[in-house]
C-alpha cells in the first residue's frame, strides 16, 4: 500500500500552477502564522486545491519546502548561461548565479523570514532539508562553471552552502531596492573563500624525494 502512494504521487518541485498555488499559500501562511502556525488542510484552502490533490503531491510542510528548493533551482538554472561572460571569474559567475537565487526567492521572503526566525523551533524540518539544500548548492557550483566532484567538490559544496545561508540572514533583513547590503555580503564572503583556497593551495606540502633504501 505505501509503495503504491509513493508512487503515485507527483515527484516534489513541480512548476506547473497548481504547485505555484500551493508554494504561495504556504510562505503566505508561514509569514502571518509563523511555520508552525498551520497545517496542511489550511494550505489546500488557501490555495484552493482539494485535500486529496495536495495529499497527491506533497506528504506535508517539509515536503512541499523540498519542492520549493528545487522550483528555485530550476528557475535559477534557466537563466544559466543567458548573456554570460566567458572571460568571468569563478567567483564573479558565483556571485551573479546567487543573485539570481535572491531575486526568485523575492515574492516569498516574509515567510522565509518566519521560516528563519522559528530555525529552533522548525529544527527537524530545516535539518531534513539540508541534504537538498546540499544538493541546491552543488547545482549553483555547476551553473557556475565549477564541477564539484571528490573530496574537494563536498569541501566546496560545503562552504558554499555557510556562505549562502550566511548571506541569507542579510537577505533578509535588506529592504533596499537594489539588494546593496545583500551583494556587499555576498561579496565579502565569496573574498574570503576565495583569499582562502589560494592561500591553501600556496601552503601545499611539496612531495619529498623519494630517497632509494640502498643510499
Amino acid at each position: 500500500m505505501a509503495d503504491t502512494e509513493a508512487e503515485d504521487r507527483i515527484p516534489a518541485g513541480g512548476t506547473g500552477e497548481v504547485d505555484e498555488r500551493i508554494f504561495a499559500a504556504t510562505f503566505d501562511l508561514a509569514a502571518r502564522w509563523g511555520w508552525r502556525g498551520f497545517g496542511m488542510a489550511l494550505v489546500a484552502s488557501e490555495s484552493g486545491v482539494t485535500l486529496a490533490e495536495l495529499h497527491r503531491r506533497y506528504a506535508g510542510r517539509r515536503a512541499i519546502l523540498e519542492g520549493f528548493i528545487e522550483r528555485i533551482d530550476r528557475a535559477v538554472l534557466a537563466e544559466t548561461g543567458v548573456g554570460e561572460d566567458p572571460d568571468e571569474t569563478a567567483r564573479d559567475r558565483l556571485f551573479d548565479v546567487l543573485m539570481r537565487r535572491f531575486d526568485a526567492l523575492r515574492p516569498y521572503r516574509g515567510g522565509l523570514a518566519a521560516l528563519y526566525g522559528e530555525r529552533r523551533q522548525s529544527a527537524a524540518a530545516l535539518v531534513a532539508v539540508g541534504p537538498r539544500l546540499a544538493r541546491s548548492m552543488a547545482w549553483m557550483l555547476i551553473a557556475a562553471g565549477i564541477e564539484p566532484q571528490g573530496p574537494r567538490g563536498l569541501a566546496a559544496v560545503a562552504a558554499l552552502s555557510a556562505i549562502y545561508l550566511a548571506t541569507l540572514k542579510v537577505w533578509l533583513k535588506d529592504e533596499s531596492p537594489d539588494l546593496a547590503r545583500t551583494m556587499a555580503a555576498l561579496d565579502s564572503r565569496l573574498r574570503w573563500a576565495e583569499q582562502l583556497v589560494h592561500r591553501c593551495r600556496r601552503r601545499r606540502p611539496q612531495p619529498r624525494p623519494v630517497v632509494s633504501a640502498a643510499v
